[in-house]
């Protein structure tokens, strides 16, 4: 006597054990995409809505890959993206998770914690006579 139901064309003990978790497979097959956890995408829609207040920047994009994200912003939706800013968990033991590039792709500021990195976009203040 078992807790099954007995259906007709139902399966034997030994067939039951089969039985694959679709989650587990899922998993197994394509990993999960990096993604930003929320306190960072915060921290990074903060200095991008500053930005967008003085008119610097107009329009962003956020790409989850599967060994990086990416927030790209842009002046101008049509053209490339002034910066990058970007999460690559292969990085995180070595120089730092995060980095910020330009649109040539050099590495601005790279470290292991977002708003020290995000700090790249904050201006000088500079004197005036």
């Amino acid at each position: 006597m078992t807790d099954q139901p007995d259906l007709p064309g139902s399966q034997s003990p030994r067939d039951a054990a089969v039985v694959v978790d679709l989650s587990e497979y899922r998993q197994s097959r394509d990993p999960a995409p990096v993604t930003f956890h929320r306190r960072e995408l915060d921290a990074i829609l903060k200095i991008y809505g500053r930005m967008v207040g003085e008119g610097e920047w107009k329009d962003y994009a956020i790409d989850h890959l599967k060994d990086r994200a990416v927030f790209s912003i842009f002046k101008r939706s049509g053209e490339m993206p002034l910066y990058r800013i970007e999460k690559n968990p292969k990085f995180a033991n070595r120089q730092g998770a995060f980095s910020v590039l330009n649109t040539h792709g050099m590495i601005l500021k790279r470290g292991h914690e977002l708003p020290q990195v995000l700090k790249v976009f904050d201006k000088a203040l500079k004197l005036i006579d």
